[in-house]
């Protein structure tokens, strides 16, 4: 029965709880401890029967690992757990039970190999007293004795005895060493530390120092150390699982003929001729051969840096090149290639970029590896084979081309698509780089089939002229790819940083060759589900802006049918030739925001102005500013702390030292001002006044309403110069209100959709709140310096993309409410005036409809282009599993010639019919996957069905416009432009918070 609260059901009973806990520390029932366990025993198969009861039962099993709280005699506790030696247990002393950690090995049980249970080797050979066994129930130490009975191998001189190591392998403990193991652990430890360490990044030590403490808390009685030891059995543990799951013990070759790149767990998604792709896959309809683009993404990672502790002598790397690290050793390997460009400078030439190199290079004493480099398929963030390696000095184009193309070697499509951060300065010299790569790993394509692209958050950025040119948005064929998918992928093995930094090289890379496997095959098993529900999605959004966008088209057709002509072929143009060049883009405008800067600028390389003069009226504009941000900040605080009242006193002194040098220059350029102020104002400005600093009245020459006062106290063309700095001042800070309505909306769609629980929620308001600050300070100034051009020019045509700014000017919600059908509301002009006049035929309109209307269309192609990419996608997945199934059921059928075993020590060394017990152990094997794989299909056709046919109906034009989740946005082209949704303002404008 199920129960809503079941915490607070149960707690009534804490003490009946607490009361059996208790119980549990004595001995029971007197029905339990008066007779030995075993006397009631009448079973003769099993092994207690076998020996006789005469003693008092004074032990039990520790932790009730044997079921229960029965009381055994010495005898019986050794029989009991002849085949349970990785119990502990405990004798009562007569007034409480007495743990010892090698309570069985001294009452006598010594483990048999080789036999049946209670069977004597004639030939035993004891291993050594200080034995070790690493279980999951603590660390034990353990008498075993070896079989050395002679192998029958069909001849007359039988074999020598089977080796301890595989005697070990065969009772499921595996050894440390080859030659005299005396460290073993069971596979249910191996196999849980392997869990926790690719899931919660576990380290080894903090796994063993575990196990001391359920072997021995209290220190008096602690297990020997053999932690090195047990990292050399996990090294093997990996190896070993990676090689059997990849098939290298069904190929003659075995595990020495590996070759690069096949240990990997591949992208069931993503094309692989031969293994998901149709045979005449190549004949596609052009207009869809995106379907078959490999998306990339490349990336680098600082977080996981090695230090140099051991050399590749003392701890090897085994399987160079098997999995996801690219090749190292060779002529054509990474270490080579990394020779040849050890003095490379590199220096980005992108805005935002040039401080990521000079961290690159700092930090680097003493260690191996400042990082790793890695490449994914940027559509479902699985890591690619031989995509990953590590960096030396920073993240230099050497390293990347090397992984990029080593990831590619077995590309065999039309067309790829690659993501970078830097991709805008990465692609110019790509192909000469290339050129001087080892043959096998240059491209067989044509520049015009690789295209780069940044990825979408990371492209605000860069310089204007990438954003276009650079951007998934505008990119015919790329669906709703954002490339970021990389950035992602480094947050799950970024837990594994602390334990591997101090790892040699090989120990250090199988750990991470674990740990982005075990990410695959989560990615996989993720996929079955992710798929359908990103379909669902986009069709539902594809329906939406197709709505939209028809509706908008429809408004163009009739006002401006020559310019809708005209947009649209520009649009197909720029989408056929995949431009470089941002200058051609139909989706920027081609006027740019006049900032503060740009005023400051002109008037200091004015002829009529000196340089000096300049400098100065800047400085006169200063102290305006910073007052009105202290005085947000002060207001926004309204219970401060005494450290930010600290900080308030402090900037306040810094202002006052700013506002008296700036009187100083006032007097110099307003000669007169102080005769026209009142008394009180007087007081002000001789600074004798007890206002704080942000409260100060500065009497710029906007501050003198009366024009004939303004001209007797100010130098000739000062007004003049102050209009100026406001106009540009009020451009600049409308600007920042557009940016930070487009912050806050993102802000607060991602709260919505991924914070949940208190703490997240908090953490979010107080992201908000700050960016909320952010925006109210962009109005104030917007609403001073407005306020200031209107006296200092009156009524004017600079008013036309100036107007008055009210609190309900928002914008991008209000856009979001026309989306959802809320047609009373208009659109605010902040976001279609960024100077545009009365004139509706104005070619500043113009281009802001253009802009719209291309987004508009760019938005609806992207989401009916990624209902296709996912409607394919799911149909390579299940087509991957067949294919996999398939090679199993081969592999299930093939018998075995010679086993690894026979060719090193002979035909039939580890007896007649080893060669049999392994087949059948291979051939089951290989029927288990298969037989798994096609039940996974199976499933997923079943659970897919419906979500594949509305795909096929929505793709065939089928599907109708559903008048609850799609709302047809009426727009009236005449008056103003109003986008329809949010979208219009947000699209390749990433918040970059």
């Amino acid at each position: 029965m199920r129960q809503d609260r079941p915490l607070k059901t149960w707690y009534p009973y804490a003490d009946e709880y607490v009361e059996e806990n208790l119980r549990r520390e004595g001995r029971g029932s007197s029905k339990v401890y008066s007779k030995c366990a075993g006397v009631r025993c009448t079973d003769p198969g099993r092994v207690c029967s076998e020996v006789e009861c005469t003693g008092v039962p004074e032990y039990r099993c520790l932790d009730e690992a044997c079921l229960g709280d029965l009381m055994h005699c010495e005898r019986r506790i050794v029989a009991v757990h002849a085949r349970l030696p990785t119990h502990f247990i405990e004798r009562w002393n007569g007034t409480n039970f007495v743990r010892k950690r090698t309570a069985l090995r001294d009452l006598g049980l010594r483990v048999q190999l080789g036999h049946p249970p209670g069977v004597v080797c004639p030939f035993k050979q004891a291993a050594p007293r200080n034995f070790v066994l690493y279980d999951v129930l603590g660390i034990h130490e353990i008498n075993v004795e070896f079989c050395g009975c002679h192998v029958d191998n069909g001849t007359p001189e039988k074999a020598p005895p089977i080796p301890h190591r595989i005697q070990l392998m065969r009772v499921c403990w595996w050894p440390a060493t080859v030659l005299a193991p005396n460290t073993c652990a069971t596979f249910g430890a191996l196999r849980l530390f392997h869990t926790l360490n690719c899931l919660g990044k576990l380290s080894a030590y903090d796994f063993l120092r575990g196990l001391e403490i359920c072997t021995n808390h209290d220190g008096l009685d602690k297990p020997p150390d053999r932690h090195k030891p047990f990292m050399h059995i996990m090294r093997q543990y990996r190896e070993v699982k990676r090689m059997k799951r990849f098939k290298r013990g069904h190929a003659e070759s075995g595990v020495h003929g590996t070759g690069q790149g096949e240990c990997t767990v591949s992208c069931r998604a993503c094309p692989l001729p031969g293994w998901n792709l149709p045979e005449d896959w190549d004949k596609i309809d052009p207009f869809f051969r995106y379907i078959y683009f490999l998306f990339l993404a490349q990336d680098a990672n600082f977080r996981l840096s090695n230090r140099n502790v051991l050399s590749e002598v003392a701890d090897p790397i085994l399987g160079d090149g098997f999995g996801y690290f690219c090749r190292r050793e060779g002529e054509d390997g990474y270490k080579a290639h990394i020779a040849k460009h050890v003095n490379e400078q590199e220096v980005s030439n992108c805005s935002g970029f040039q401080a990521m190199f000079m961290a690159n290079t700092r930090r680097v004493k003493g260690l191996r590896t400042t990082g790793i480099g890695g490449v994914t398929c940027s559509r479902h963030n699985m890591w690619r084979p031989n995509g990953i390696g590590d960096l030396q000095v920073g993240e230099r184009y050497c390293n990347m081309d090397f992984l990029l193309l080593s990831a590619l070697m077995t590309f065999n499509l039309m067309c790829v698509v690659v993501s970078y951060d830097i991709a805008c300065q990465y692609a110019i010299n790509f192909w000469q780089r290339m050129s001087e790569m080892p043959e096998a790993m240059q491209l067989k394509l044509a520049p015009s089939n690789v295209w780069w692209k940044v990825p979408n958050f990371h492209l605000p950025p860069h310089k204007k002229k990438c954003h276009s040119a650079y951007s998934f948005h505008w990119m015919w064929g790329a669906g709703m790819t954002h490339g970021e998918g990389v950035e992602q992928n480094w947050s799950f093995s970024n837990g594994a940083a602390a334990s591997t930094r101090l790892m040699g090289p090989g120990g250090r890379q199988a750990t991470l060759e674990d740990i982005l496997g075990f990410h695959n095959y989560d990615c996989v098993l993720a996929m079955y589900r992710v798929l359908p529900k990103r379909l669902a999605v986009s069709m539902q959004e594809g329906l939406k802006h197709k709505a939209a966008f028809e509706a908008f088209t429809k408004g163009l057709e009739e006002v401006r049918p020559e310019e809708l002509r005209e947009w649209r072929e520009r649009v197909l143009r720029w989408e056929l030739k995949q431009h470089t060049d941002s200058s051609e883009s139909p989706f920027e405008l081609a006027e740019e925001v006049t900032t503060l800067r740009d005023i400051q600028l002109d008037i200091a390389t004015e002829e009529y102005i000196c340089t000096d003069d300049g400098v100065e009226v800047e400085r006169e504009h200063t102290p305006e500013k910073d007052r009105r941000r202290l005085e947000v900040d002060v207001r926004a605080l309204k219970d401060p702390s005494p450290s930010q009242r600290l900080g308030f006193v402090k900037r306040r002194t810094t202002m006052l030292k700013q506002i008296y040098k700036f009187r100083e220059i006032q007097r110099v350029y307003m000669p007169a001002l102080r005769a026209l102020l009142s008394d009180e104002q007087k007081q002000v400005f001789d600074g004798n006044g007890e206002q704080v600093p942000e409260a100060t009245r500065l009497f710029m020459p906007s501050e003198l309403v009366d024009a004939t006062m303004r001209g007797r106290a100010c130098a000739i063309g000062l007004a003049d110069i102050e209009a100026r700095l406001r106009e540009g001042e009020a451009s600049e800070a409308l600007e920042a209100v557009r940016h930070g309505l487009r912050t806050r909306t993102m802000t607060n769609r991602f709260k919505l959709r991924n914070f949940t629980g208190q703490g997240l929620m908090t953490r979010g308001q107080g992201i908000l709140r700050q960016i909320n600050i952010r925006i109210h300070g962009a109005k104030l100034r917007y609403r001073y310096s407005r306020a200031a051009l209107l006296v200092l020019r009156g009524h004017r045509a600079w008013e036309e993309h100036l107007k008055v700014l009210t609190d309900d000017d928002g914008g991008v919600d209000r856009a979001a409410a026309l989306a959802r059908g809320e047609g009373t509301h208009t659109l605010s002009w902040i976001w279609y005036t960024p100077g545009v006049s009365a004139d509706a035929n104005d070619s500043r309109l113009n281009d802001a409809l253009r802009l719209e209307w291309c987004k508009a269309y760019a938005r609806a192609k992207r989401y009916s282009e990624d209902v296709r990419h996912l409607r394919e996608e799911m149909r390579r997945t299940i087509a991957f599993g067949r294919t996999a199934a398939e090679k199993w059921d081969v592999l299930s059928r093939e018998e075995l010639t010679v086993s690894p075993a026979d060719r090193i020590h002979g035909p039939r060394a580890y007896g007649l019919d080893h060669a049999a017990t392994v087949t059948e152990g291979r051939q089951a094997y290989a029927a288990e996957h298969a037989a798994r794989e096609r039940r996974t299909c199976a499933e997923l056709e079943r659970k897919w069905q419906g979500i594949l046919e509305k795909a096929d109906a929505y793709l065939q034009g089928t599907v109708a416009l559903d008048a609850e989740a799609v709302v047809i946005v009426e727009l009236d082209l005449g008056d103003e432009l109003e986008p329809e949704d949010e979208e219009a303002m947000l699209e390749g404008e990433a918040d970059e918070e």
